[in-house]
């Protein structure tokens, strides 16, 4: 529920933005496909914070513990502000990559506030990998659900002008994401300092006092953490940007259905945040047999669970897309229709990678738990840019799939993934109990 709120934010603003028309919903897109980019890689970087967490709760070793916090905030910060200004340095991109014009000019001032709100959400993440490192999951799910409300009140607020509010759009949206973000990390910062068990952990840092070998540590986890997100988020922006090429109604169809995917993504990742807590535990602990047990045993229940998101695709590919879109609207009757029909044909894609996209979350869960993260980081860009990626291009811009053709290149690459770091994991706890 904690993974699923971070996607849920957007889930809001593309079905309120939806009702203003075809344009603004693809002009979110546009904007978030940077920051989702810039995320991917905060988000990334924070899991390094959770296996050494949960190692050293494992092994009882409390200094360790807020070490690995107190690195990780200074870390997750100078990341934070980085990725900020690294995204207003490429915003002047959207006008070199063959988008529709009316999309751009929406999509410029959302972009601004919305990656601003990368400062907040990253800290946020160090104390949500910290909380989770100690199995304590509940606090920061408390944490999204809040900023989830107060997101959707600011949109509903400032959207569309409602009592009084004046009525901004897309730009209304991205203020109430900001807002609720920042809302966010004080309020988790508050929950976990209130609380006995935490109070020690998260209050009277010493910043004065930092130890190369501790950021050395994180960084040589969190980077390559970083890269494996962002090898798979890029491919999906790529998808929106390909799309962009196609059409603003072949985009709004897109946005649709990765918003639809990354929601279930999101239960796949919790699980494999749920893996990388039990499966660092059990290596601080050195019990290697229980740690491979534990780790099929999460796998299985994500193929089950992924298996009824693929059948809850496939039954409502049709209805779901009319939730983002006013149906009623005449003026916009056609382009509506059109991305409904669109949106369906990527959904019955979606619902096959389902299973392919929760296993190999959740594989990498477990691997970033056993700290092995360099050999993962070149199998996930193998799989979705030296197998994926082309496939899509080929597919969507060369055939007459389009669209379609876009998002099997997308379940190409997830697939290959997820068997390529099965076999890792596989053979690296067989090797584990036999050195024993």
């Amino acid at each position: 529920m904690g993974m699923l709120g971070h996607t849920f934010v957007a889930f809001a603003d593309n079905l309120m933005v939806g009702r203003l028309g075809t344009a603004e919903l693809a002009a979110v897109s546009l904007g978030n496909s940077f920051v989702f980019i810039a995320m991917s890689l905060g988000i990334g970087f924070s899991t390094a914070i959770t296996p050494l967490v949960a190692e050293a709760d494992g092994a009882g070793n409390k200094a360790n513990g807020k070490s690995a916090l107190k690195h990780g905030l200074v870390l997750c910060t100078i990341l934070g502000i980085t990725l900020f200004g690294i995204i207003l340095l490429c915003k002047p991109l959207m006008y070199h990559m063959r988008q529709p014009a009316e999309v751009v000019v929406l999509a410029m001032p959302y972009l601004d506030l919305v990656a601003f709100s990368l400062v907040p959400l990253i800290i946020f993440q160090a104390f949500k990998q910290f909380s989770e490192g100690l199995s304590q999951t509940k606090y920061p799910m408390y944490a999204t659900i809040l900023a989830n409300v107060i997101n959707v009140v600011l949109n509903y607020l400032l959207i569309f002008g409602s009592f009084g509010f004046p009525k901004m759009g897309i730009v209304g949206a991205a203020i109430g994401t900001l807002v609720s973000r920042i809302i966010m990390v004080v309020y988790l910062w508050y929950l976990l300092k209130s609380k006995k068990k935490f109070s020690d952990y998260v209050t009277n840092f010493n910043f004065k006092e930092i130890q190369k070998k501790v950021m050395h540590k994180i960084i040589g986890l969190g980077f390559p953490s970083a890269l494996q997100m962002f090898f798979e988020v890029a491919i999906f922006t790529a998808a929106i940007w390909l799309s962009g090429v196609l059409g603003k109604n072949a985009q709004a169809a897109n946005q649709i259905a990765l918003n639809l995917s990354s929601m279930t993504f999101m239960f796949g990742m919790g699980l494999g945040v749920a893996a990388m807590i039990r499966v660092g535990n059990q290596k601080g602990l050195t019990n290697f047999p229980e740690l491979r047990r534990i780790g099929k045993s999460i796998f299985l229940l994500t193929l089950l669970i992924e298996i009824v998101f693929a059948a809850l695709f496939l039954w409502g590919r049709h209805w779901f897309p009319t939730l983002y879109l006013d149906v009623n609207d005449l003026a916009n009757m056609a382009d509506n229709n059109e991305v409904i029909v669109l949106a369906a044909e990527l959904l019955l894609v979606a619902a096959f990678f389902q299973i392919s996209d929760g296993i190999q979350v959740v594989v990498l869960g477990a691997l970033r738990g056993l700290q092995d993260v360099k050999i993962p980081t070149l199998m996930t860009f193998i799989a979705y840019w030296a197998i994926g990626f082309p496939v899509s291009y080929y597919l969507g811009l060369h055939t007459e799939l389009g669209s379609t053709g876009i998002w099997i290149g997308l379940l190409t690459g997830l697939t290959a993934s997820a068997i390529m770091l099965y076999i890792r994991f596989d053979y690296l706890t067989k090797k584990l109990i036999a050195m024993e």
